[in-house]
């Protein structure tokens, strides 16, 4: 199959419904699809609520926390006018392709993946098992991202290895069966790309972290917001400096605020003498930005029809577009078509 050319860059991204969405997510990956993606490009927003199966979980938890992404990714600004908002379980071409790519994929590439190696050593301390599904995800993803002809993948660096991984398998399929699928290339934000835990800032904050204390969620009332930033960790000394090995605490806050307000870290840095000043205005600059998003979220809460019929639509457009390429791998790799 050749690949048509589109007048656009065609970007596809997807958020996991494991935990409830935090400023990281927002700060690193959400606002650039609101203010940047969906007004460049072709851009295919997507719950991967698949992969939230991985790991033992609550059925209705996850279709909660599902739903509940979905909604604040419009609330944040996501306009189904000018992207595709969807569920990834809702277009059966994620899996049909996903089985493909496992049977272009090795098994040593999976277990070389660093989340498998960190996320099953968890998985084994906890329940004493892992499920197969946790080894292939990184072939799901590739599937959730080859099957629409992606052209760019904004992602976390923690997630760079998962987009090499889908060069490499679309790279090979092709050799072997055709030019079948586009080659995508991973694109990273500039700032705040990690933003990392309150309390552990040597990590980043997550969803489904078990401390929460150093988690600010989108959600999370103002005054918890505030208490959050006012007890973040900073580091010896009293003294407001740019330096991510020695104060990775004070950095993080800089890096924070820098996002919230379009400064430079650096030049922040400079403007203040205390800590507990940088965390005052590091709290306020995080309720300014996140009190549209709850309000709209709030809006969308008292709509759900509105919100089903977007995920519906969306659906209906990710199918149009991802069945093609998805039709044209089977016929590649020598399966019938149904009469």
């Amino acid at each position: 199959m050749t690949v048509t050319t589109r007048p656009r860059t065609r970007i596809f991204s997807g958020i996991k419904p494991t935990g409830h969405l935090t400023l990281g997510n927002y700060l690193g990956a959400m606002r650039r699809w609101v203010e940047e993606d969906q007004l460049k490009a072709d851009a295919l927003f997507c719950v991967v609520d698949l992969h939230a199966l991985t790991v033992e979980h609550d059925p209705a938890r996850v279709r909660r926390l599902s739903r509940q992404a979905a909604t604040l990714l419009l609330a944040a600004g996501l306009d189904p006018e000018r992207c595709t908002v969807f569920l990834q379980s809702h277009v059966d071409e994620h899996t049909r392709l996903s089985y493909l790519l496992e049977c272009t994929a090795t098994d040593g590439e999976m277990r070389r993946m660093i989340q498998y190696k960190e996320k099953s050593a968890r998985e084994r301390a906890d329940s004493g098992s892992v499920r197969l599904s946790l080894l292939t995800y990184p072939v799901l993803m590739a599937a959730d991202i080859l099957a629409y002809g992606t052209d760019e993948v904004p992602v976390g660096d923690d997630q760079a290895q998962h987009v090499e991984l889908t060069r490499d398998l679309a790279l090979r399929f092709n050799q072997r069966y055709g030019r079948t699928f586009a080659v995508p290339k991973a694109v990273h934000p500039v700032v705040a790309a990690r933003v990392m835990d309150l309390q552990d800032p040597r990590s980043k904050m997550g969803k489904s972290h078990a401390s929460t204390s150093g988690i600010v969620y989108l959600l999370d009332e103002p005054e918890i917001v505030r208490k959050k930033i006012m007890r973040a960790v900073t580091d010896s000394g009293d003294d407001v400096v740019l330096d991510r090995e020695a104060r990775p605490g004070v950095a993080n806050l800089l890096d924070v605020l820098a996002a919230c307000t379009g400064a430079r870290p650096e030049d922040l840095a400079g403007a203040y003498r205390s800590y507990g000043a940088l965390k005052k205005d590091t709290a306020e600059a995080v309720l300014e930005l996140l009190r549209p998003v709850r309000e709209r979220h709030g809006e969308l809460c008292e709509d759900p029809g509105y919100v089903d019929g977007v995920l519906r639509a969306g659906a209906e457009r990710a199918r149009g577009l991802a069945r093609p390429t998805v039709d044209a791998a089977y016929a590649a790799v020598g399966l019938l078509s149904p009469a």
